[in-house]
């Protein structure tokens, strides 16, 4: 495993278990904790789970997203450098 997945899977643990910990009964007095706590528990922890996929996933696609930015930054200024040198006939 690569280093930029082990961070990002750092990261989507940390943003999950804040998510967790935020949701969780106890700061509302378990006021809506249902009649099995077995049944929360497990609600839970699937949540996480689903939680730290979705945030891993989020983070991948995030990095491609600024490397079609950085690629798309490349294309223009190469244009604009090439325009500039006069190569390319001005658009009509």
């Amino acid at each position: 495993m690569s280093a930029s997945c082990k961070i990002r899977l750092a990261l989507a643990v940390l943003a999950s278990a804040a998510s967790l910990a935020l949701s969780w009964p106890f700061w509302r007095d378990f006021g809506y904790w249902a009649e099995s706590r077995g049944m929360w528990f497990g609600y839970f922890f699937l949540g996480f789970l689903l939680a730290v996929y979705v945030f891993y996933a989020f983070l991948g696609r995030l990095g491609t997203l600024f490397e079609h930015d950085a690629l798309e930054r490349a294309r223009r200024t190469t244009t604009a450098d090439t325009d500039a040198a006069g190569d390319r006939e001005p658009a009509p």
